[in-house]
């Protein structure tokens, strides 16, 4: 009896999660769109077409909605990065992969990423600092491929790693902003972004 029940709990919960997938992306396209400032709660609802009301139901209040947004979009990229961390390849092949994963998902997850980017810092300061907690764990990341690089004589010996770290990802993010002009891929952007990377880092040993 208790497994049938567990099992009808967890049936019944997947349209919930379901339904609360499909708020968040609208709320991400939302705050993309028009800024934190510009949206509202009402827009979000009439974008699914549902009533206000029941946003309340999944989020208790926009900033909430914010903070999933922006910590999702956040948590995706420390997850790929820390599974390259992991792969044993090169300094040099790792650092590529990192700066293409940081590129890919504005091909499905643009609203995200400028959502992040853009509005984060209307967050209040406790939602900020979890968002930021997983900002920085993805800065280490990048960080520590570097400094073997430099270890191991790949790189530079006397590169800046947290200086070069938040270069790159000012550089990635800049992408969100330009690459919808621009008649080339997300693949093209990032190798060619990366070989100009690596040309910069690589050592002359």
């Amino acid at each position: 009896m208790t497994r049938q029940v567990q099992s009808d709990d967890r049936a019944a919960a997947r349209p919930l999660r379901k339904r609360r997938e499909e708020i968040v992306d609208a709320a991400a396209r939302v705050f993309a769109e028009r800024g934190y400032h510009g949206a509202s709660t009402q827009d979000i609802a009439d974008l699914l077409g549902m009533r206000q009301a029941s946003l309340y139901y999944y989020f208790e209040s926009k900033e909430a909605a914010l903070e999933e947004v922006c910590a999702r979009g956040t948590a995706g990229f420390v997850e790929t990065a820390e599974a390259i961390l992991k792969n044993g390849s090169s300094a040099e092949e790792r650092l590529r992969a990192l700066l293409a994963a940081h590129i890919k998902p504005l091909g499905d997850r643009a609203d995200y990423m400028l959502t992040f980017l853009n509005e984060r810092k209307w967050l209040p300061r406790e939602s900020r600092r979890r968002v930021g907690r997983l900002s920085r764990r993805l800065e280490a990341i990048f960080e520590r491929v570097i400094r073997e690089g430099m270890r191991n004589g790949e790189f530079r010996a006397d590169l800046n790693p947290r200086l070069t770290t938040l270069a790159l990802l000012g550089m990635m993010n800049s992408v969100a902003i330009w690459h919808h002009r621009e008649n080339v891929t997300l693949d093209r952007i990032a190798d060619t972004l990366a070989d100009l990377v690596l040309r910069g880092a690589a050592s002359d040993a």
